[in-house]
């Protein structure tokens, strides 16, 4: 089989798609996936900025602007749930406008939250126009759901870890990167000039557009399939790795957002000195993603998924240590593995849906094509709804950190709750892929289903 683009509905779209054909994927496949990647990896980088801007602008609240630590909490976790919910709509949007079309839209929307951050920036705006401004850099959230859907559809079963990894690893160091931007603007024009960092977005999300529209192309296989939602949504692995994701991308982004704001208020730190730090675990987090999708595909992404859950509940245990004992050395240590772990559980997280999907297929006796293509359907519907629910636990870390420095003026219980949670993740994955008999949730398992979800 061939792929051909050709212009439909005014736009590149390229009507057959079989990446599971090796002869398919060696002459014509790999370079336009590769292509699409590139593009789809710097779109979704200037989403992540977007959304995660409210982890810096709260670095540039001074007392001027009257809004305390539980408040500033509170317009960090605004933007990660809008984030998070805008995720579900922005999966279903590929099919129905086409990876590219999609794209270039939703760069181009980027524009109306950082445009409104730069004009309520300063002191004496209303706490509400805070709060909406920064439900607005919600929209960025939405644009990694969309990415990982469209991107997931041009991979095959294979490459997918790698890819998706990548991918998501790419956009994910959008965080780091505005965090820097910040620390360079205070650096140099001091904590009172958030508006150089808003402007300077301005061209970068207008770049992204135009060449999302000139270099992209859209999948017409790949259609709005109402079935594979409502399946996806029945489905029990739906939910245990939209709970196991929460672990790992909620992690990471929940941390992305409350980092700086943690130092500043547990720790004394000036902006200047916050900012110098925070950038550090996210983009160790965001390096090291592909590398947990590269090792899921090699080991299996559920045994990868496990040994990280244990890793970070080591972490969190030295981050309670250095909490209690106030000692920010330790702190640090403890938090930067708390990123990298979540970094490398996001990308072996993600390895695993399609494969669960697939080895449904195999446990109902499909092979071949017909296995790959339902494991395709079946993974890039349910990736929204997980998207979704695990970036929900970065608005759950914030809310918690809120109540934690209202209650006791310190972070310790809230990193005690999540060393707890850590743990039930352990369980829950070795419970459900790892302990045998593995397939004992599947409606269909039987004996031969095993040892391909061990394998997951």
């Amino acid at each position: 089989m061939t792929g051909t683009t050709a212009p439909r509905r005014g736009g590149r779209w390229i009507e057959q798609w079989d990446p599971e054909d090796e002869t398919f994927w060696k002459e014509t496949g790999e370079r336009v996936a590769r292509r699409n990647l590139v593009y789809s990896v710097l779109s979704e980088h200037i989403g992540f900025s977007i959304w995660t801007l409210w982890s810096v602008m709260v670095l540039f609240m001074s007392p001027k602007y009257g809004i305390d630590p539980a408040g500033k909490f509170f317009l960090i976790a605004t933007a990660t749930f809008v984030g998070a919910l805008v995720r579900v709509p922005y999966t279903f949007a590929v099919a129905r406008f086409g990876g590219r079309n999609w794209t270039v839209f939703s760069a181009l929307l980027l524009l109306a939250p950082t445009v409104a951050a730069l004009v309520v920036m300063e002191p004496g705006t209303s706490y509400g126009t805070f709060l909406l401004v920064a439900a607005l850099t919600g929209v960025g959230g939405g644009n990694f759901a969309s990415s990982m859907t469209n991107i997931n559809a041009f991979f095959p079963l294979r490459k997918k870890g790698w890819a998706l990894g990548l991918n998501a690893g790419g956009g994910n160091i959008g965080v780091p990167v505005v965090q820097l931007a910040g620390l360079l603007v205070i650096a140099t024009a001091g904590a009172t000039e958030p508006r150089i960092l808003l402007a300077a977005y301005i061209p970068l999300i207008v770049i992204a557009a135009v060449l999302a529209a000139v270099r992209m192309d859209n999948l017409a296989p790949v259609r709005n399939d109402t079935g594979a939602v409502r399946e996806a949504v029945k489905d029990a692995h739906t939910w245990i790795m939209s709970f196991l994701y929460i672990g790992t991308f909620g992690s990471f982004i929940g941390y992305s957002f409350a980092f700086g704001l943690v130092l500043q208020t547990q720790f004394g730190r000036t902006p200047l000195q916050a900012a110098s730090l925070t950038f550090i675990g996210p983009l160790l987090g965001s390096l090291i993603r592909p590398v947990g999708g590269a090792l899921a595909d090699r080991f299996g992404g559920a045994r990868i998924t496990l040994g990280t859950f244990v890793a970070m509940a080591a972490a969190t245990g030295v981050v309670v240590f250095a909490s209690q004992r106030h000692s920010l050395a330790v702190f640090l240590v403890g938090f930067v593995a708390l990123f990298v772990l979540s970094g490398l559980g996001n990308g072996s997280t993600y390895k695993m849906i399609p494969g669960i999907f697939q080895a449904k297929a195999l446990a109902r006796g499909m092979s071949g094509e017909a296995a790959a293509a339902y494991g395709r359907r079946l993974s890039g519907a349910s990736m929204g709804l997980i998207g979704a629910v695990g970036a929900l636990g970065g608005l759950g870390i914030n809310l918690v950190f809120r109540e934690a420095f209202l209650s006791s003026g310190s972070g310790t219980a809230a990193f005690v709750t999540f060393l707890g949670f850590y743990a039930v993740c352990c369980a829950v994955t070795w419970a459900v892929y790892l302990r045998r008999p593995a397939a004992a949730v599947l409606p269909t398992a039987g004996v031969e289903a095993k040892p391909q979800l061990t394998s997951v």
